[in-house]
């Protein structure tokens, strides 16, 4: 087979394949994704800002692109990368193809790729940055183009800048979410739910513009990149902990271990799918959680603070999530809204929403 595109990784090795959706050169960091459904979400979710996110599962695109379970109006991946794209898809709900869709938001994609023994590689050697060039482009020339492109800080890059507000239609309490992308969230569909009204503001917003806000609780939502790069907001989570209920997911999760004194590092591949298993200690059970992450809080750094662990993935022993001795403030890694995944989390958004009432 001849082919018109190639995927050069930060160590030199090529992966050849051919190119569909947008015809565009384009670096990011390299992951891979075990979910067999869901490559909607990952084009439009922020948290995959800054990523090329490799399918594992073998066909991808046979049921369209359907508008109720895109999670974003900007796409999130930067790249998708698959074994099989499905150029025809069948499904009654599908509003155009995932190549139409790709090209009209402007992310690339490249088919016919060895996706095993390219995810085989990520999970032996780690995450790194890649390339999608012409096919006809030197090796070499690709390498120079791949490492004069600097990984940016996602967090400030995706991050709102102007509070927005979602009304419920019966109203009961006011949650403001510190919210890192601009997207049709799955947490404000499961709070919408719960008649919670929301006020989404962006995270560099002081402590006392929230409290003007007279929320009831708080919730610090998700997002892409390395928690570190956005240390500004630390002081502002530790302060509403004290006075508010706060339910911290994802990024949310890192930045509110961060503020109570915890550490984050970057993982070698990190959790990308919706069926990693995580245990809750608090009542035994396993969960089949979604995720989408390449930082996590360090296990040992929780010796010394106020949080105990309430989760941990039982693949690898990484947290999953913490809560606060003292306060109601709790957070988890993975993502609960079942807009994303599984609905094996939902009774976190019921637990987040009964501590509600003491603040009104």
């Amino acid at each position: 087979m001849e082919y018109n595109k190639k995927l050069v990784l930060a160590d030199g090795t090529v992966f050849p394949g051919n190119g569909f959706g947008a015809n565009e050169e384009v670096v990011a960091e390299v992951i891979f994704h075990t979910g067999m459904t869901g490559y909607e979400g990952i084009l439009t979710d922020a948290a995959y800002h800054g990523q090329m996110v490799v399918m594992t599962y073998p066909m991808i695109g046979n049921y369209g692109m359907t508008a109720d379970d895109c999670a974003a109006t900007t796409h999130g991946a930067s790249a998708l990368i698959v074994k099989e794209h499905c150029e025809v898809p069948s499904n009654w709900r599908s509003v155009k193809s995932l190549d139409g869709f790709m090209v009209e938001r402007g992310i690339v994609g490249i088919c016919d790729v060895d996706t095993r023994a390219l995810s085989i590689k990520i999970r032996q050697d780690g995450t790194m940055k890649g390339i999608i060039v012409d096919a006809s482009t030197e090796d070499a020339d690709a390498i120079a183009k791949l490492n004069s492109v600097d990984i940016k800080n996602h967090v400030a890059t995706m991050a709102i800048t102007e509070s927005f507000k979602v009304a419920a239609d019966n109203k009961k309490f006011r949650v403001v979410m510190v919210a890192f992308d601009t997207k049709k969230d799955g947490i404000i569909d499961e709070l919408l739910k719960r008649d919670c009204e929301i006020i989404g503001v962006p995270y560099t917003t002081s402590f006392d513009e929230i409290a003007a806000l007279n929320p009831d609780g708080i919730v610090v939502g998700n997002g892409p990149g390395n928690p570190l790069d956005v240390p500004e907001i630390l002081p502002t989570i530790k302060a509403l902990q004290e006075k508010y209920p706060v339910f911290a997911v994802n990024l949310g999760h890192q930045l509110f271990a961060l503020a109570n004194g915890a550490t984050t590092s970057k993982m070698k591949f990190g959790h990308h799918g919706g069926n990693v298993p995580v245990k809750d200690v608090t009542t035994g059970r396993t969960l089949i959680t979604a995720q989408n992450h390449l930082y996590h809080v360090e296990k040992e750094s929780l010796n010394g603070t106020d949080l105990e662990l309430t989760h941990y993935a039982l693949n690898d022993g990484t947290i999953q999530g913490v809560k606060h001795k003292d306060f109601k403030a709790f957070s988890v890694q993975f993502l609960p809204e079942v807009h994303t995944g599984p609905a094996d989390a939902q009774h976190l958004f019921d637990q987040f929403v009964a501590s509600l009432g003491g603040n009104q």
